[in-house]
């Protein structure tokens, strides 16, 4: 009896004092993941073909692609999405006008934007000012309109003139507005302009060209996730540098992954028409391949002073009122 009451004892203190956590035991978290529909998402799309989330133990419940950074932005500030691999320029006006509770965790490439022209038209850059000029650039805020500011400042082109005959538009149709005649040339991020090369037009200028340094996309998390499950964060950020890794050092195999996952739409959210338009422009892995190994450079490094040189850009157009770099970086488990 006496030993029936030590253990009823023991049992007790179990249930009241349960056993501590093990170090690397934690909660199973649903994530809500979005991409761009571009190969700017290259090492989240590695990730998802290789199944690195789960060897993590990250669950990714549902993720959803966007046709530009800006779009996605706009879906950021409905609070449905946990972490996304998008442009910094995007992220940075979700985080200051949109007010998104968002940090920047760690890089995806630097550079990945061109501006394509038809080289029958368009032999040099001041030819761009030239009057009957048509040239196409994605919606004011994005990265390739910081660009084309940065491009007007670096040749001293008549600013007035230029932003006139632009025409707003997403990458998807600016390709098909190339391909069909109705432009002359387009500012847009890759994989676009690589596509626009094979198709017999002219990578008139590119990122590096204008912006030695840029940084260009990114992988964000909502500051709550953080905040509750530090230890995702984490996971989210080594599968980025493994996946990253495995693009630099499997290129080819990684553009055929990459092309396949942009050859479909399926789990997109893309508007039905543009959706089509981005189906039908034949992405091939060897478009991609000179995408990432040329246009793009591959790596999870932020340098926080480029990050701050983006925000006084967008400051002195007007996009956004400056802030500190150090408000959106939270960079403590990147190792690059």
């Amino acid at each position: 009896m006496k030993r029936l009451s030590t253990l009823l004892i023991i049992i007790s203190v179990l249930i009241a004092c349960p056993p501590a956590l093990k170090a690397g035991d934690s909660e199973k978290i649903s994530i809500a993941m979005a991409v761009e529909f571009v190969d700017h998402a290259s090492c989240a799309f590695v990730a998802f073909d290789k199944k690195m989330f789960e060897k993590e133990g990250v669950d990714i419940t549902s993720y959803s692609t966007y046709v530009t950074g800006m779009a996605l932005a706009a879906a950021l500030t409905r609070g449905d999405i946990d972490a996304a691999y998008m442009c910094l320029i995007p992220a940075i006006t979700a985080y200051a006008n949109g007010k998104v509770p968002l940090k920047v965790v760690a890089g995806t490439h630097k550079y990945g934007y061109g501006l394509v022209v038809d080289s029958d038209t368009i032999r040099n850059v001041s030819d761009l000012g030239k009057p009957g000029i048509r040239l196409g650039c994605p919606r004011e805020g994005s990265p390739p309109d910081l660009l084309i500011h940065t491009m007007m400042e670096k040749y001293s082109l008549d600013k007035k003139e230029i932003l006139k005959k632009l025409r707003r538009m997403p990458p998807p149709k600016l390709l098909m507005a190339l391909k069909l005649g109705q432009l002359d040339g387009a500012f847009m991020c890759e994989q676009f302009p690589t596509i626009a090369e094979e198709m017999g037009f002219t990578m008139l200028l590119t990122a590096r060209d204008l912006w030695p340094g840029m940084q260009g996309s990114v992988l964000v998390v909502k500051e709550e996730l953080i905040e509750k499950h530090p230890d995702i964060v984490e996971k989210l950020v080594t599968v980025t540098e493994r996946a990253t890794a495995y693009l630099n050092t499997y290129p080819e195999e990684a553009s055929r992954i990459v092309a396949r996952y942009l050859s479909v739409l399926e789990g997109t959210v893309l508007p039905l028409k543009i959706g089509k338009i981005a189906a039908g422009l034949g992405i091939t892995p060897e478009a991609i391949l000179r995408s990432i190994t040329t246009r793009m450079e591959c790596t999870t490094h932020i340098d926080e002073k480029e990050v701050q040189k983006t925000i006084h850009a967008m400051a002195q157009l007007g996009y956004i009122n400056a802030f500190d770099a150090s408000h959106i970086l939270d960079l403590r488990w990147n190792n690059d």
